[in-house]
């Protein structure tokens, strides 16, 4: 087994490669020196503060060098982060935070107002660290990142790490409502970069721009391309126009999006007045493309598309369909790959089980199961869904697939009610225990129906008490006012009842047929 740890990889990168130009952001460029260096600094400032190995540190970040400098820096000190999707509400912040016990939380001044109305309400954190280009902008008490980093020495306490301490909680939704911690180790966060490195296709000296938040996806694929002496090129957002001049202008060769964004792209009405021809890889991901639109990206970027299926327990790397795979010469099989996940990663062992656990005949559907050198640990203080979800080593995904006879993976609905809208996971029984709360409503059930640049858009079906009155819009911001505007519904249909199966349970299958209908499969 391979006993490096995170640190370790981000070292060699500055030993090797350091007066090379490692990030770009705007008009600023950091060397791997200086990317060091930075990171070191804020080693140093983070001990000096009393940060210790295994405390949590708590990320509510917008795309930025400063990110990277601390990713870098956490990982050296041995603490563990924890990063929050920005566009969750407050209150998934807050439980996360409280959850995982942050004593730190690190944030962008762009969050600082609603960092200011969380405080009150987190109990465990003590210490806030600001990145603001600006230091008026830092809240009293609160400390400076970026002069953290101009007043420490480099020098650092050297910290023991092994290769099963933590290095990340990732929190994601559970049946429940309430999110759960993945917790990952530097030995499954390492094999990931090497599986990555293996299968998505990155050569030496990638120019690779940022478009996805850093805290996620976007910077699980930053060591393969600082490990191969390439450049970040960091984007602080997704806008048509800024990526493609930043295409032209910095000749970047590689990107990960969701397929929302190659939607976007696809249907910028400037696109063909840009030189993309250096851009070679367009991974994607998160969710599942639409195979006439992946067909449409082909068509127009050429054969550039690499896919990449996983999940935050086992990131990134369960199955891919390589660039290679995506030109097919038969218009019939052409169809069918292109609706699929890709064949298992290297490292990957897949199995596709019935509901009694039996492995299925080939061609036939059940849940996928993995064990890969990548899973987690388990889910942070939660035993009893850690139980359920890893079973004898094995990885229990909550997709449904099947399999053909060339080891093709076709995903073909989900185990549990979880929507993906533009890449993001989102989970009913948050939305219907809102909806519950209002008091005209008496039945809820919150589904993803296809949508054709989102993949999945949130519908509501509500039933009124008798005499009772609401509307669709009324509905829609009362959601979107306890829980954001990621997580409400797009749009809420009013049903005299809704259908349960004959246990008692809401006959959810039923009612997504009716927005199904005429497709392969029960996701877009």
């Amino acid at each position: 087994m391979i006993k490096q740890t995170i640190p370790e990889l981000y070292d060699r990168c500055v030993e090797f490669y350091g007066d090379r130009t490692a990030i770009t952001f705007n008009d600023k460029s950091y060397t791997y020196k200086e990317m060091g260096h930075y990171a070191n600094c804020l080693v140093r400032a983070f001990q000096d503060i009393g940060l210790k190995k295994g405390d949590t540190i708590a990320f509510l970040m917008a795309n930025c060098p400063e990110y990277v400098f601390c990713e870098y820096a956490i990982a050296k000190t041995g603490a563990v982060r924890v990063p929050l999707a920005v566009l969750l509400s407050s209150n998934d912040h807050i439980y996360m935070m409280n959850q995982a016990e942050c004593t730190t939380l690190v944030y962008h001044e762009r969050m600082a107002s609603r960092v200011k109305d969380m405080i009150p309400q987190l109990e465990t954190v003590k210490t806030f660290v600001c990145v603001s280009d600006d230091p008026g902008l830092v809240m009293e008490g609160h400390l400076h990142l970026q002069k953290l980093m101009r007043d420490y020495p480099p020098a650092t306490e050297k910290v023991e790490i092994d290769p099963e301490d933590l290095v990340g909680i990732y929190y994601t939704g559970g049946t429940t409502g309430k999110p759960k911690g993945v917790m990952l180790s530097h030995r499954a966060w390492v094999y990931t970069v090497l599986i990555e490195m293996l299968e998505f296709g990155f050569g030496w000296e990638e120019v690779f721009a940022y478009l996805t938040p850093l805290t996620h996806a976007g910077g699980c694929l930053m060591l393969p391309v600082l490990l191969r002496k390439g450049r970040c090129v960091i984007l602080d957002h997704f806008d048509p126009k800024a990526f493609l001049e930043a295409v032209e202008k910095e000749k970047v060769t590689a990107t990960f999006m969701v397929p929302t964004m190659i939607y976007v792209l696809l249907d910028y009405p400037d696109l063909k007045k840009y030189d993309l021809s250096s851009l070679r890889n367009i991974i994607y991901g998160a969710s599942a493309i639409a195979p006439e639109r992946l067909k449409q990206a082909v068509t127009t970027f050429g054969p550039i598309m690499t896919q990449l299926f996983g999940q935050t327990e086992a990131p990134m790397t369960i199955s891919a369909l390589p660039r290679e795979e995506h030109v097919i010469d038969d218009p019939e099989r052409e169809k069918e790959i292109f609706s699929s996940a890709g064949r298992p990663t290297y490292h990957a062992e897949i199995k596709i089980l019935d509901d009694a656990g039996n492995e299925v005949k080939q061609g036939e559907s059940g849940e996928v199961v993995v064990r890969c050198a990548n899973i987690m640990h388990g889910y942070f203080k939660n035993p009893e869904a850690t139980a359920e979800t890893i079973k004898d080593g094995w990885l229990h995904t909550g997709d449904i697939a099947r399999q053909d006879e060339e080891g093709f993976l076709y995903i073909v609905d989900r185990k549990k009610d979880m929507i993906v809208s533009g890449g993001f996971n989102i989970f009913p029984r948050e939305i219907e225990d809102v909806l519950f709360e209002h008091p005209s409503v008496r039945g809820a059930a919150v589904l993803g129906v296809p949508h054709e640049k989102w993949g999945e858009e949130v519908k509501a079906i509500v039933v009124l008490h008798e005499d009772a009155t609401a509307t669709e819009e009324e509905l829609i911001s009362f959601v979107k006012e306890r829980k954001g505007s990621l997580i409400a519904p797009k749009s809420v249909e009013f049903w005299d009842e809704i259908p349960l199966t004959n246990l008692g349970k809401l006959d959810k299958k039923a009612m997504r047929a009716k927005y199904w209908v005429g497709r392969d499969r029960m996701v877009s």
